[in-house]
């Protein structure tokens, strides 16, 4: 029998440049949630814009469901990352997310996903 995932940790690497494939990282971040998981999304490279207020409302893909029910969803329940570089290569600073994002490296990320019972899903 399959063991299952106590925290589940996703790292959205695509943005606008990539829609479906982002889309489906915050669909699967938000239904992890509402499942129970304990989930953990990491914004980085071109989904590093959606900490920035009304970048996510900016994002269309037709049938997917709107970026900010998805970050909601995820937020009420799990936690949101920018990047630390990420975040520097594009000037965005802490005072600029939106509530529930914080900013961390990858010494956090390596943390976060070594733990026994642990997914990590890279998008």
């Amino acid at each position: 029998m399959a063991q299952t995932a106590h925290k589940l940790v996703i790292k959205v690497t695509a943005g606008a440049d990539a829609p479906e494939r982002c889309s489906q990282a915050f669909t699967v971040a938000s239904v992890a949630v509402a499942s129970g998981v304990d989930v953990s999304l990491w914004l980085t490279g071109e989904s590093a814009w959606f900490a920035l207020p009304g970048r996510a409302a900016e994002f269309q893909l037709p049938h997917a469901a709107p970026l900010p029910e998805l970050i909601e969803a995820i937020s009420t329940g799990g936690t949101i990352t920018l990047c630390t570089q990420c975040a520097a290569r594009r000037g965005i600073k802490e005072e600029d997310v939106i509530d529930g994002v914080r900013i961390a490296g990858a010494q956090v990320f390596v943390s976060e996903i070594l733990p026994d019972g642990v997914r990590s899903l890279v998008y």
